[in-house]
């Protein structure tokens, strides 16, 4: 979906059959869990609930009150700038390091408050 206006990025429709076959599951299995999912996840984001949703092998989103944070995994980034890149633009860049994440650091220790809602589950 694009207004026009210079710099705009096109809104591309979710491919659920491509999604299907890559998962090696049915498409209606495809539409029912994400179907699912944002049904749910806006309903907890409607009652005003923390919610983390993981995204595998990428990292974490996490919607706490108004705030709203990514978390990527070190060797997320580490694949898609490589090691030596990472390593300069972390020294670069100290602020970086606030937006990378171990996959051993528990999600509720990323919200204020200890709590949320981690999807999928």
């Amino acid at each position: 979906l694009s207004c026009g206006f210079p710099g705009d990025k096109v809104l591309e429709p979710l491919k659920y059959a491509k999604v299907a076959t890559d998962a090696s599951v049915s498409r209606r299995k495809v539409d029912g869990c994400i179907l699912g999912t944002t049904s749910l996840l806006s309903h907890c984001l409607g009652k005003g609930e923390n919610v983390a949703l993981v995204l595998r092998d990428v990292g974490v989103l996490l919607i706490e009150g108004k705030r709203v944070q990514m978390k990527f995994y070190y060797d997320f980034l580490e694949r898609i700038t490589g090691k030596k890149v990472l390593e300069s633009a972390a020294f670069k860049v100290p602020q970086l390091l606030d937006t990378v994440l171990s996959r051993m650091v528990p999600i509720a220790s990323l919200t204020f408050t200890g709590r949320v809602i981690v999807f999928p589950k």
